[in-house]
């Protein structure tokens, strides 16, 4: 999408018309990438082309018109074939091609501004010229350059302000934090989770009293990593609600700043990195697991962070093959290249492996996204030239895919278990079931005891997820999520006039976990733009966003019998915003567009932005356990599925 309004100034021009679906299997996109501002502060080429490909242009390449595409071994492209005389039809009623930019730019399409795109000095802005605004030619030329990081931190600050604001209220043990708080204290001080005392959430809250802290080994369903994390604040903080969730806090800032700088890379816009990120800070959702010490903000995290490095590796990989091909095509390298040394894919094995070892629903994640990058390398090499790219593919980089996500996350997963391994075999003084290959015969002798002890805990964990179908209040089916039909209560208390500054005869005060209702909405309608452009378009950043968003949410249709809740969504919850960021640059339209249109386009944009922060802003004191009058709070009960 090219929403950047800036993108007619010295500051850079938006490239987001990159090459289509080389994710999914589809083919890549038949329109070339559009061609990048001078370096020396040129403005965006009159007939650059939408970054959506629009289909209402007369010039549009046909699909199988594919001038960015080499002549095939065997497949001449003879002056009597179907595609040369459809050329040369559409050339007698006027039609030329629009002028293909260089393979390099078509690989990787330059970023939006930046150090190495953006101009030493960048001329002043005319909107703020108009406004009566001065501002420094090298401060405006230090602006334009580091604004694709300089946005992006603001919006985070912005997110962190929301997230640690009142951080310990309400100052209580709300809704799962009762197993994960403990047992982060308990990791952190034994090395694996502890059967607590009666009455230990009362102690833990008494000022001044001693944590019942004790050694006998609990049985948990869940692997440590999440609660590691947890423990820090704890840690720093102490065994306290701000302790506690000041780690979760931390990532769900962090996770602001990671959307804003992702959207960015994906839709070569800094304005709607900038979008991306907002639209992340004023999730419901997002907030209310930000500020609470459980695990699925945490999983969250590290999705996006390995979604956000395979998109690294992305255009690494592909500016390598770029220099390699010297700007031509090459069927023969492009076929037989090594695309080397790719750090950026293992950082996010070891990101999918850390979100394995604090909920297995990573291990969704590690399929789709192993899958996702081979795609990736399909794409760059068919434009590359490579004749028969799922052949060279799959000879060359499936196997260093497979070692990069899937073994690499392996072993960050058994990794992860080093306290619970590091405890005694002894029976009844090390960790659960820590003990159970001791003396035990066995048909594989050469397996160390310890991983046949995991082995089995893990057996064990598979049949309780398996099993789990005790009914529960707050429990809902996945068909409602995106619709938020049935949200879950972390906390509610009825106070009375005078109590926890209650003003009325009667208040209620309830942290709710539920979306920004109108940015899920938008969502929706925003998911149908996606598949539309992933499969009418062959659009890979659709492509891209869609595979997130099945890696969290697909996965649990096959478990509605099972007791699941809409906080698990959380986890897709940027995958959603990337799709409405997606549907807002197609709103603000292109750089070429008439001037009526942008200014409809951006008005349309504009408006739904703020609609979904007012609506994040009516329901914020649901968000984050507020006092309200009780007829406040009912006029905020929009469905009765949300009592």
């Amino acid at each position: 999408m090219n929403g950047d309004t800036a993108a007619r100034t010295p500051t850079g021009t938006d490239h987001t018309a990159q090459d289509g679906g080389d994710v999914a299997g589809l083919p890549s996109s038949a329109v070339p990438a559009p061609r990048p501002a001078d370096q020396a502060g040129s403005p965006a080429r009159p007939d650059q082309p939408d970054q959506f490909d629009r289909p209402d242009q007369p010039d549009q390449p046909d699909q199988f018109d594919r001038p960015d595409q080499p002549d095939q071994p065997g497949q001449p492209d003879q002056p009597g074939s179907a595609a040369r005389s459809w050329r040369e039809r559409l050339a007698g009623f006027g039609y030329a091609g629009r002028p293909v930019a260089p393979l390099a730019e078509r690989l990787v399409p330059p970023m939006p501004d930046g150090p190495g795109v953006t101009p030493a000095v960048v001329p002043p802005s005319p909107l703020l010229l108009r406004l009566g605004v001065s501002v420094p030619p090298a401060v405006w030329s230090w602006l334009c350059r580091w604004s694709g990081w300089l946005g992006p931190i603001a919006v985070a600050v912005f997110a962190g302000i929301l997230r640690f604001t009142n951080l310990g209220q309400p100052h209580a043990i709300i809704f799962d934090e009762t197993y994960y708080a403990k047992d982060a204290y308990a990791l952190w001080h034994g090395g694996y989770e502890i059967n607590w005392p009666d009455g230990a959430n009362e102690q833990i809250m008494t000022p001044g009293a001693a944590v019942p802290y004790r050694s006998a080994a609990s049985y948990v369903v869940h692997p440590p990593v999440g609660k590691w994390i947890i423990g820090v604040g704890e840690m720093l903080f102490g065994m306290n609600p701000f302790g506690w969730r000041f780690a979760v806090a931390l990532l769900g800032t962090l996770s602001v700043l990671m959307v804003a700088r992702i959207a960015r890379r994906l839709f070569r816009s800094t304005l709607l990195g900038c979008v991306a990120g907002l639209l992340l800070s004023v999730d419901g959702l997002h907030l209310v697991l930000s500020r609470a010490a459980l695990l699925d903000l945490v999983v969250m995290f590290w999705i996006l962070a390995a979604f956000g490095f395979l998109l690294l590796d992305r255009d690494r990989t592909r500016a390598r093959l770029a220099d390699r091909l010297g700007g031509v095509p090459d069927a023969v390298l492009a076929q037989r290249a090594n695309l080397g040394w790719r750090p950026y894919r293992i950082a996010a094995g070891v990101c999918v492996g850390l979100t394995c070892a604090t909920k297995w629903s990573g291990l969704y994640v590690a399929a789709a996204f192993g899958v996702m990058t081979v795609l990736w390398d399909v794409g760059a090499r068919r434009l590359a030239g490579a004749p028969r790219p799922y052949l060279a593919t799959l000879a060359r980089d499936v196997v260093p895919a497979f070692v990069s996500v899937v073994v690499v996350s392996l072993v960050v997963y058994v990794t992860s278990w080093w306290g619970w391994f590091a405890s005694s075999n002894v029976p009844g003084k090390g960790g659960w079931g820590r003990d159970w290959a001791v003396g035990r015969s066995t048909d594989y002798p050469w397996i160390p005891e310890g991983l046949r002890a995991l082995w089995h805990y893990h057996s064990t964990v598979y049949d309780f997820h398996t099993h789990l179908s005790d009914p529960h209040t707050y429990q809902s089916n996945p068909w409602s999520w995106l619709v938020l039909g049935r949200p879950v209560s972390f906390f509610y208390e009825s106070p009375k006039q005078g109590q926890s500054g209650c003003t009325a005869a009667e208040c209620a005060r309830e942290v709710l976990g539920i979306g920004t209702p109108l940015l899920w909405w938008a969502a929706v309608v925003a998911l149908v733009y996606c598949l539309w452009r992933w499969v009418a378009r062959r659009d890979w950043r659709a492509g891209a966003v869609l595979c997130g968003l099945a890696a969290g949410y697909l996965p649990w249709f096959a478990y509605q019998q099972r007791t699941i809740f809409l906080f698990y969504a959380v986890v897709f919850v940027p995958f959603l915003v990337l799709a409405v960021t997606m549907l807002v640059g197609a709103l603000i339209g292109p750089p070429g567009a008439s001037r009526d249109r942008r200014i409809i386009g951006s008005a349309a944009a504009g408006l739904l932005v703020l609609l979904i922060v007012w609506n994040f802003l009516f329901f914020f004191p649901l968000f984050t356990g507020q006092t309200i009058p009780m007829d406040d709070w009912r006029q905020r009960m929009w469905f009765n599925s949300w009592i």
